[in-house]
């Protein structure tokens, strides 16, 4: 498999939008990591988004270090067939209405699709307890049997 592979990044694209929850790796400002299922939505395989409470562990991590990395894992595959995709990213919290606006739709439509609820920004803007958070890709691998290859997500 090679980066410009077709195949790989359509392989990638597929773990992302078949797979519900992600897990955020983030480290604090001494460099202790933490680990976080988080469930997803995203646009273009390029920006990922979730909610959360500005004072849980990974959320005060990506207040202080907005560097993280990001593992979207099929564990539904058989032992020794594992594929996932591996990604480095710069996360924050989105505070502007337009843009919380944007992302609680692009949330919205794939909740909705995979049976949950739909989502308003009224729900995420304070004094709500939940916040809505954004990843942009850097890099991004998809790793099938431990092999990681870089590819590119967005089309």
């Amino acid at each position: 498999m090679t980066g410009s592979d077709g195949q790989t990044a359509a392989a990638a694209r597929a773990v992302i939008d078949e797979i519900a929850f992600m897990t955020l790796a983030t480290v604090d400002a001494d460099g202790i990591p933490w680990a976080s299922p988080v469930w997803f939505a995203h646009a273009d395989h390029a920006n990922f988004f979730w909610v959360s409470r500005p004072e849980t562990r990974h959320s005060q991590n990506i207040a202080s270090n907005p560097r993280i990395a990001i593992v979207i894992f099929d564990s539904r595959t058989p032992i020794d067939t594992g594929r996932g995709v591996y990604l480095e990213a710069e996360a924050d919290e989105v505070v502007d209405d337009a843009e919380v606006e944007r992302i609680m739709a692009i949330f919205s439509e794939r909740s909705v699709a995979q049976g949950g609820s739909a989502w308003t920004a009224a729900e995420v803007r304070a004094p709500a307890d939940l916040r809505p958070y954004r990843a942009t890709v850097l890099k991004a691998f998809l790793g099938v049997n431990d092999r990681r290859t870089e590819v590119r997500l967005s089309h």
